[in-house]
């Protein structure tokens, strides 16, 4: 074994951060057994000095973190700290003196992953990122490492336990979306502002990631459709429920049947009972895999908090020393297939429909007719009426998101249609 330490720069010292430091110190003779060296945190930056963090030597605490990952001497930065800036130009400074980057930094790898690897590859650097994913889930590595001699044709997943959380609570509960929501923020799985959970943001950088490395196709967050669950109501339960169905908030890549483009989402959806990801319950992830020769695979875990993320941070940074010691890098960025990327009105699915109409002879009639018309084809209706008024609910073949946006626009003109109580797609069928 090597007894000169590897030395690890860490950018943020939060939840996450933390757990990495006390555990490189915890488990740090286990670590160099494994990596073939020691490691040693040679820094630690953060916002604001003058706050006791356990473990941590107080001499290794700096607010530079510019001049940290400058330093020439670091083996490994391990970015943390999250947001756009100064994330990307703290790591592309630390690729340029010298240092490989473990990250969670899910949104800057949506938004600019290509040219962070890009910045690795002239650099002759590691850029990792499992931890940016589904937690402490090991999704990344098999996707670009177990599975580069397969072909993936779909990457379907619960990959942000807040809304999971609270979808779950309103399935078994029969609880309304604000009051669920109000349990998940006293229990801390949802932040003082929920956006970016609830409103899919977060959900949609994950995507675009297993997107492109499942497809080997540069996917960026803007080529993500996405729609937040703050509309998902417990009329939308019940009637999932009588179709055997949950609700979850679902991220989607696909890869079209004829190969030559492929499709990111985010959106709630109805998915059968019998479905493994169904059976996902309060803020765990899971991510469902389709493909050529492997068939159908789950992954299953903790997708969020201090210690599973810190946990795929940790097996980041154990083989980016190894490579590091053997002067090899491992896989970078795979865009080579440079697929189209489609957008969600090309996407085909079913779709469960709530109208509220009149409750006269004819209305079905004259909602089915536009429904062929637009070329949608119905699975099934049910109709309930009292007092002059109905509730109506559709659910059609499969049918492009196009068609039935066409369609809904036309069931709005017709006098006997009150309004569209709700849309819903019908997944993983």
């Amino acid at each position: 074994m090597r007894t000169r330490p590897l030395k690890v720069a860490l950018l943020g010292c939060g939840v996450v951060g933390s757990e990495v430091a006390r555990i490189m110190t915890t488990h740090a003779d286990d670590l160099a057994a494994r990596i073939g060296a020691p490691v040693e945190l040679a820094g630690v930056a953060v916002r604001r000095t003058g706050k006791a963090r356990e473990g941590i030597d107080p001499a290794l605490v700096t607010t530079d973190a510019t001049a940290l990952v400058k330093r020439g001497d670091i083996d490994v930065v391990v970015e943390v700290i999250g947001g756009i800036e100064p994330a990307r130009t703290l790591i592309t400074t630390a690729f340029e003196h010298g240092a490989s980057v473990v990250s969670a930094n899910k949104a800057l790898l949506a938004q600019d992953g290509a040219a962070l690897h890009a910045a690795a590859e002239a650099n002759g650097k590691d850029l990792y990122y499992e931890a940016a994913v589904a937690g402490a889930i090991p999704l990344i590595r098999p996707l670009r490492e177990s599975l580069a001699g397969d072909k993936v044709n779909r990457v379907l997943g619960i990959v942000n336990g807040t809304t999971n959380f609270i979808l779950d609570k309103m399935d078994s509960t029969g609880a309304g979306y604000q009051e669920a929501l109000d349990e998940a923020t006293a229990l801390g799985y949802a932040e003082a502002d929920p956006t970016a959970d609830v409103e899919g943001f977060d959900a949609a950088a994950k995507a675009a990631i297993l997107a492109g490395i499942a497809f080997h196709t540069r996917v960026r967050l803007d080529d993500v459709y996405r729609e937040g669950m703050t509309e998902v109501t417990a009329a939308d339960f019940r009637s999932a429920r009588e179709m055997g169905c949950t609700i979850k908030l679902l991220a989607i890549c696909e890869r079209s049947k004829d190969g030559t483009s492929v499709t990111a989402r985010v959106h709630p959806a109805m998915i059968p009972l019998s479905h493994p990801l169904a059976s996902v319950r309060g803020a765990y992830n899971a991510v469902f895999v389709e493909s050529d020769a492997a068939g159908q695979l789950m992954f299953y875990g903790p997708g969020a908090g201090g210690s599973p993320t810190a946990s795929a941070v940790l097996g980041d940074l154990v083989a980016v020393c190894r490579n590091r010691l053997s002067g090899a890098t491992g896989p970078g960025e795979s865009a080579y297939a440079d697929l189209t990327v489609s957008p969600m009105g090309d996407v085909v699915t079913r779709y469960h429909i709530s109208l509220d109409v009149a409750d006269k002879p004819g209305v079905l009639a004259q909602v089915a007719t536009v429904f062929a018309e637009h070329g949608v084809s119905i699975d099934t209706v049910r109709q309930q009426g009292k007092d002059g008024e109905a509730s109506l609910v559709v659910v059609t073949h499969r049918a492009s998101d196009a068609s039935l946006s066409g369609t809904v626009e036309a069931l709005r003109k017709l006098d006997t249609v009150r309004g569209v109580a709700s849309i819903m797609r019908v997944e993983g069928e």
